[in-house]
């Protein structure tokens, strides 16, 4: 009966109205993450006076945290539905948001004590990211059929983007004149409205839907063995995080080196910020609507379109690098438009994979191995921030010029995305058995015995 059910689920899943709840919830993170990594980043160096590397320890902070997302996945598998650990991380990342303002305001009075709710506000972030992320990724992978994932991922990755776009252009407005009260109020309703809209778009959406939802109740130590045991998932967690480093290297080196080496004002480099985004949204859309019309959804494809995002990834770095050398008759607009058309594609690729390889562990085991990819990504986010900015700070202290720091580090960054896509060729075509066994013969020795013996 089980079997059954899977298998109608794969054939029809979650439609396109299911598929725009899940994004819009998508955006709901989007649009209160923003407010701590952007809004409140400004106003504590800039308005507070701290020190700018305050924030960037409690941003990374808030991704290590987020290693704990394989235990929230897990505790979203044993649940009879995933929405209670969806609106409730998101509950969480709303408070935790408030918290961190509520910290930063109060270091003005008193260091210590602001100091700590700001630890606790940003853990909190951290831990409602995970909770809520997790579970919904999860979500997606169980039920979105086959044929919608590509067009799944981009539709949510999307809106993502679009909560980031919204909330900070709302907050701007409401922000202005800035007083801390006003930041209070206008980050506490934002977090409030994130919560009814997250409740409302996951309203009833798994009734009558995860009926193999528990097949398998095991403690969280041994699912994640179970998981980490499987050299196909592990593979792929390695891919992850080798891919999300060479994904994050850039983001705090581009708009410097538009200014250091381009002589771009912050405008003008804000301006080109947005033309990555732009990029990468065109991928995102074009990834997703190709995916939807040619097959470029199954799971060999996606594989595919995967290491066509990094090679294209790698080209368009290497090409920053090339920029760094030549300066100012380098089409760097061009250079860096063709970056986020290439993080596009890569994103919406690598996430379909992700939703079709969740699956393969067997039902009711998806949130498990999502919150394992999803542990991955968020140290590689942290880890990979920190490498771009040390490599340009560590070739300008060696006496390097500016030209040759950044050439050093975006070459770099093009070889980590070329290792990324050399580890998703070597992944298996697929999540299934023939397939997982084909790539990986001595560990699936046993399965390869037994599929070849005869009757």
């Amino acid at each position: 009966m089980a079997d059954g059910n899977q298998e109608r689920l794969a054939q029809t899943g979650l439609g396109w109205l299911g598929i725009v709840r899940l994004g819009l919830v998508q955006a709901c993170i989007g649009g209160v993450v923003v407010l701590a990594t952007s809004t409140l980043n400004r106003v504590m160096t800039v308005e507070l006076g701290m020190l700018a590397i305050i924030p960037a320890l409690l941003v990374a902070w808030h991704y290590v945290v987020q290693v704990t997302r394989a235990k929230w996945g897990h505790s979203s598998d044993r649940g009879a539905q995933r929405t209670p650990w969806i609106v409730g991380g998101m509950g969480v990342l709303g408070l935790g948001t408030v918290l961190a303002v509520d910290g930063a305001l109060v270091t003005q009075a008193n260091p210590v004590v602001g100091g700590a709710i700001l630890v606790l506000g940003f853990s909190m972030i951290g831990m409602g990211v995970g909770a809520c992320g997790t579970s919904l990724l999860a979500l997606m992978a169980a039920e979105v059929a086959p044929k919608r994932r590509a067009a799944a991922a981009a539709i949510t990755w999307t809106m993502m983007i679009a909560g980031f776009v919204i909330s900070t252009a709302v907050t701007s407005m409401l922000l202005d004149p800035y007083s801390p009260q006003r930041l209070a109020l206008v980050v506490t309703g934002v977090a409030v409205v994130a919560l009814v809209l997250t409740w409302l778009a996951t309203w009833r959406l798994e009734t009558g839907r995860r009926t193999v939802a528990r097949e398998v109740q095991v403690p969280f130590r041994t699912a994640l063995a179970d998981v980490w045991a499987d050299p196909v998932a592990k593979a792929f967690t390695g891919f992850i995080f080798v891919a999300m480093v060479a994904y994050a290297m850039q983001d705090l080196i581009l708009e410097p080196f538009a200014g250091l080496r381009f002589g771009y004002t912050v405008a003008e480099s804000t301006r080109l910020a947005s033309m990555q985004h732009g990029g990468a949204l065109l991928g995102m859309v074009g990834m997703g609507v190709l995916g939807t019309l040619t097959g470029g959804h199954r799971a060999a494809a996606l594989r595919n379109w995967t290491v066509i995002g990094c090679t294209a990834s790698a080209l368009a770095l290497a090409g920053l690098g090339v920029g760094a050398a030549v300066g100012e008759d380098w089409p760097l607009k061009a250079n860096v438009f063709a970056l986020g058309l290439a993080n596009g594609v890569f994103t919406v690729a690598a996430i379909g994979m992700m939703m079709e390889r969740a699956g393969s562990g067997g039902p009711g085991r998806e949130g498990i191995r999502m919150g394992l990819w999803g542990a991955a990504q968020a140290m590689a986010f942290a880890l990979g921030g920190f490498l771009g900015a040390a490599g340009v700070d560590m070739g300008r202290v060696a006496g390097m010029a500016v030209e040759g720091a950044f050439a050093i580090s975006f070459s770099v960054e093009a070889v980590v995305f070329l290792a990324a896509g050399y580890l998703a060729w070597r992944l298996p075509a697929s999540g299934s058995p023939a397939a997982r066994v084909a790539a990986y013969p001595n560990e699936f020795a046993a399965e390869l015995r037994s599929s070849s013996q005869p009757g």
